[in-house]
């Protein structure tokens, strides 16, 4: 019911002129509900005048004189008749089970809802309003005020009696009264007051600003919002004042306490209820408005405002136009706003109606994002608040999400988010399989299927390669690639392609389709035919995933043929499955083949081919001239006749001379490189290389009557033959190109040549000086000898055990010592001693002694 009624509202909501926007795309930060129930039944006899609120329940008053008390879902829970006329006010103590009543025939009743404590009294004029102490319920707190031409305080005495005392009167009516703590706050027909109940001092007095208007039109709102903070709303005017503490310096004759206003602004509308929401105020707006028809002024909807007070003015945070039950009879004094602190409940009370205002939850907040078809957001917000949120379950709006995307046509999103939705669930994801493929669409949802934790059942996954396969054999291709092949039942896929090879069957996808099928059922040999007839890259992966070298011992050229680089490399990593005499037997009618592979395995390994090295001297010859010097020089098993009569027929002159020289056949070579090549240049290297001094007399002989031989003799022949040589040679008036450069250079290389000996020669004294200076300075040293040294010679120890006789110690550089009897004699030629043991090795540092005697 209550559920229909906010639709209800919302919907009348949505009717609204065309000043205000349709679709607002802010979201409201509350959501409605009317009171219904037991509320529903009164407000069709009868007509709500007030209502104040508990967080156990409600009490409303009537314009008829009757009292309810409601539940918060609006039942009747008891029914009191105070009076035949209307209910002004009604008050309630914090506990909730004392109230206070007061209607317009003057009469006033205090009583406990579960004591027999009552208070009774009828007075001459109305009484506008009631309110008993917050704190009723303890014994000292028995008081209360009521409010008509006077402002009157009862308190109960010690003989149970109430005493009342006026504390204010004379400018008119007291049209509300708020009681907070120790202080109660009241307005007349002139403006707020607060007073101090404890000291009975009253504090300030807020004036009114617009005394244009009807107090009793317009009356005055008032709302504590704690203890020290009262929220004054008037016409349009709001008011937020803080009552303070007066520094004692500043007492004098004063109240201890003085009020600050905070805060005030106006707002557009007339106030009719205040209420605070956190640092935010909820405001209660009496509209009027123009009529288009009549072009007079009339009564709209009543505005619930969020408003964000600031300094010198305010920020409206929401707005909402209530469709409240006989709002075009309303006047601003017929709307009451009461709340509920605990809960941030909000109640607007009028005439036929009551409505209830609330704080919006993650689920209205959800309700609110799949209303505007936000369902990412959404789904992103139940995801965050899925501990909190009751109403609502993500499975559902993801649901709701991968619809709303298929109805719009994003079929590749509606699937991708599958995927987060489904998760797990298999049944679900079947279900959406057959809702796309209704739409034809399992195309965009094949990417995105399980194939792993969960595994969906194999007709799904065969239904969409049969879709694949009537339409686009590439995305067949891709998805029997991407697949396990345990997700579907091979042998069937296996024959559909079979058939349609019949139809194409030179299709090179269905080929390698179908080459992939038998590979997952093990067929490789099938697998392999096909690989290697469509001469496909996968070939080597596949004989190397399932050693199948056995199966390619007949299709070796076929490899080979395809792709040399990666054929030859598997064959050569695999010589113990395929031998090389096999590989070379197998290419024996494909010579170029053939030597790919030997080359390579001669870079491999220079000496495992060996006995196809002659073979490969005609391969390199044929195919590969620029590698045959190279191997020439690599190869120690190579026939060098073979290779020069090759050569020879060839007329490879660079590898002949390489041979001739190979076999000691230099001079052949150097006329060779003379007379075929001519190129002094190569047959100077040949010679330096050969450094043989007949080969240099015999390329001086060549070059003697060809100048620019001579010019390359002169230039590079100074390092290795005396350049003298040459030029007594040179036949006077020769005419010898860049002679005079060449000879330059000779005298430089003899200059450079002097320099570099001097350099060394400065160099080798440096250090001989040095290294002789060191050989003194560490023959100086002492060397300590004591009763532990023995003599080298007979063994006994170097010092006597007798220190007081004398005796005769040689100690050499090299540590070895000698009692001086036990060394030979030195002979006249020689007077010099030697290390007994050092002298039979070299003469080095024990050459020298020290002599020790006492």
């Amino acid at each position: 019911m209550a559920e229909a009624e906010e639709k209800e509202i919302r919907s009348n909501e949505e009717s609204t002129d065309d000043s205000e926007e349709d679709e607002s795309e802010e979201e409201p930060k509350l959501k409605y509900e009317r009171l219904s129930n037991g509320v529903t039944e009164i407000l069709q006899k009868d007509a709500a005048s007030c209502m104040t609120v508990h967080e156990k329940f409600l009490a409303l008053g009537t314009h008829y004189g009757k009292v309810y008390l409601l539940d918060v879902q609006g039942n009747i829970t008891q029914k009191v008749d105070i009076s035949p006329v209307k209910i002004n006010q009604i008050s309630l103590d914090e506990s909730g089970e004392h109230m206070g009543i007061c209607s317009e025939d003057g009469k006033v009743q205090v009583f406990g809802l579960y004591s027999g404590e009552e208070f009774h009294e009828t007075f001459d004029c109305p009484i506008k309003i009631v309110a008993v102490h917050p704190q009723f319920v303890r014994s000292h707190c028995k008081q209360f005020v009521t409010g008509g031409k006077k402002l009157l305080l009862y308190e109960k005495t010690w003989m149970n009696r109430w005493k009342p005392s006026v504390l204010h009167e004379g400018e008119g009516n007291i049209r509300n009264v708020k009681w907070r703590g120790h202080l109660i706050a009241w307005a007349n027909n002139m403006g707020v007051k607060i007073l101090d109940v404890i000291s009975k001092q009253r504090i300030t007095n807020v004036p009114r600003d617009d005394i244009s208007l009807r107090p009793d039109m317009y009356p005055c709102s008032l709302c504590w919002k704690d203890n020290l903070t009262l929220i004054i709303g008037w016409g349009t005017s709001v008011k937020i004042c803080l009552v303070k503490e007066r520094h004692a310096s500043e007492m004098r004759d004063l109240p201890s306490r003085y009020v600050e206003i905070i805060f005030q602004f106006d707002t557009e509308f007339y106030i009719s209820g205040l209420a605070p929401l956190c640092d935010q105020l909820v405001v209660l707006s009496y509209v009027k408005e123009v009529s288009e028809k009549t072009e007079m002024e009339c009564c709209a909807r009543p505005r619930l405002d969020i408003i964000q007070p600031l300094p010198e003015s305010c920020e409206e945070i929401s707005s909402d136009a209530l469709t409240v039950r006989g709002f075009q009879e309303n006047e601003c004094r017929d709307y009451h706003l009461e709340h509920s602190e605990g809960e941030s409940l909000f109640y607007i009370i009028s005439p036929r109606d009551i409505v209830v205002a609330k704080e919006r939850d993650q689920d209205d907040h959800i309700d609110w994002l799949l209303e505007k078809k936000k369902y990412e957001e959404a789904l992103m917000a139940a995801e965050i608040s899925q501990k909190t949120i009751k109403k609502h379950r993500i499975l559902d709006i993801g649901l709701a999400y991968i619809n709303h995307l298929v109805e719009k046509g994003e079929y590749d999103l509606a699937a991708r988010k599958c995927q987060k939705i489904l998760g797990k669930n298999t049944e679900l994801w079947e279900f959406e399989v057959y809702k796309f493929k209704e739409i034809g669409q399992l195309k965009a949802i094949s990417r995105y299927l399980p194939r792993r934790d969960p595994i969906l059942k194999p007709l799904i996954y065969e239904m969409v390669l049969h879709e694949f396969l009537e339409s686009d054999y590439e995305g067949f291709a891709m998805l029997i690639k991407e697949w396990p092949g345990d997700l579907y039942n091979n042998a069937i896929i296996v024959q559909v392609v079979v058939d349609h090879l019949k139809k194409d069957p030179q299709n090179r996808t269905l080929l390698r389709t179908l080459a992939e099928l038998y590979t997952y059922d093990q067929r490789y040999g099938k697998a392999l035919e096909i690989y290697l007839t469509l001469r496909h890259k996968d070939v080597f992966q596949l004989i190397h995933k399932h050693n199948l070298f056995s199966s390619i011992r007949d299709k070796i050229v076929l490899l080979v043929d395809f792709d040399s680089e990666k054929a030859v490399d598997m064959l050569l990593d695999n010589e113990d499955k395929i031998s090389i005499d096999k590989v070379v037997e197998e290419l024996e009618n494909r010579p170029e083949l053939q030597h790919v592979y030997l080359h390579k395995l001669f870079k491999r390994d220079h000496h495992k081919g060996q006995r196809y090295h002659e073979k490969q001297i005609s391969l390199y010859a044929e195919y590969d001239r620029p590698n045959l010097l190279p191997f020439l020089r690599d190869s120690t098993h190579c026939p060098l006749e073979k290779a020069l009569e090759i050569c020879q027929q060839r007329n490879f002159v660079e590898e002949m001379v390489y041979l001739l020289s190979r076999m000691g056949n230099s001079r052949s070579a150097l006329k060779m490189i003379m007379e075929e090549l001519n190129d002094v240049d190569k047959a100077i290297e040949f010679a330096k290389e050969q450094d043989d001094g007949e080969l240099w007399e015999d390329l001086i002989l060549y070059s003697i009557d060809k100048p620019p031989f001579i010019t390359g003799l002169l230039n590079n022949i100074g390092t290795h033959v005396d350049p003298i040589l040459l030029i007594h040679r040179i036949k006077e008036g020769m005419e010898i190109p860049n002679l005079r450069d060449s000879l330059v250079k000779i005298l430089q290389d003899y200059n450079l040549q002097i320099l570099l000996r001097e350099g060394c020669k400065k160099i080798l004294v440096a250090d001989s000086l040095s290294l002789l200076k060191k050989m003194h300075r560490t023959q100086m040293k002492g060397i300590r000898v004591d009763e532990e040294n023995i003599c080298e010679s007979c063994l006994s120890p170097i010092l006597p055990s007798d220190a007081s006789k004398s005796f005769s110690v040689t100690v050499f550089h090299c540590r070895h010592m000698f009692h001086k009897e036990c060394l030979p004699v030195p002979s006249t030629m020689s007077p010099l001693q030697f290390c007994n043991i050092c002298s039979a090795k070299h003469r080095g540092p024990g050459s020298a002694i020290l002599e020790m005697k006492k």
